[in-house]
C-alpha cells in the first residue's frame, strides 16, 4: 500500500505511527507526497508549491523516518507544467495518478464503496482511497476477500514501477 498523507492532518496519524513504521521498514508500505495541506497548487506560487512539498516531506520523514521521494500525487489531481517542474526541482519526478477510486473522499455508504470496489479493484489498477471517513475501516474484511478472490497482490509503487526510495 501507498499512503498519501497531508501532513496539516498529522495528529490522526499520531496514534497509527508505531503501526505503520514497522510496516515502511520491511517495504509493506511506502509514501508519497500529496502536499502539507492539500492546497490547488495552480493557484499557488512556485515558492508556496516547494513549500508545500518540502514542509510535508519534512513530516513524512520525521514521523516514519523515510522520504516520500521521488512520488508525488497532486491534490484532486490538479497540474500543469509549472508545479511538475518545481517538484521535480524538490526530487518529486513521479507523478502519480489514479485509474479507479473507492469513492470515499467524502462519506459515503458501505454498498457505494463496496460496488466501487467490485468496479475498479484489478491487476495493473492504482485505486485511490482516502482515510478520511470511517466507512473504510469497517469493510477492510469484505476488500480482503474480494481481493483474494481475484488473485490479485497488492503491491507498493515502487514494486509496481520498479522506482526505489531511500530512507531520510
Amino acid at each position: 500500500i501507498t499512503f498519501n498523507p497531508n501532513g496539516v492532518s498529522g495528529p490522526l496519524w499520531t496514534p497509527l505511527v508505531d503501526i505503520v513504521r514497522p510496516l515502511v521498514a520491511t517495504r509493506q508500505v511506502q509514501f508519497g507526497n500529496h502536499t502539507w495541506d492539500h492546497a490547488n497548487l495552480l493557484t499557488r506560487s512556485n515558492a508556496q508549491i516547494a513549500d508545500e512539498l518540502q514542509r510535508n516531506e519534512d513530516w513524512i520523514q520525521t514521523t516514519f523516518g523515510v522520504t516520500s521521494r521521488p512520488w508525488f500525487r497532486p491534490p484532486y489531481g490538479y497540474y500543469d507544467a509549472r508545479v511538475e517542474q518545481v517538484a521535480a526541482g524538490l526530487g518529486f519526478t513521479n507523478i502519480l495518478m489514479w485509474n479507479g477510486t473507492l469513492g470515499d473522499a467524502t462519506a459515503i455508504s458501505p454498498q457505494d464503496l463496496l460496488g466501487l470496489a467490485q468496479r475498479y479493484l484489478a491487476a495493473g489498477r492504482i485505486v485511490l482511497g482516502h482515510m478520511n471517513h470511517p466507512t473504510v475501516l469497517g469493510l477492510f474484511p469484505q476488500l480482503q476477500a474480494m481481493i483474494a478472490e481475484r488473485g490479485l497482490q497488492p503491491v507498493t509503487l515502487d514494486e509496481m514501477f520498479g522506482t526505489s526510495r531511500a530512507t531520510g
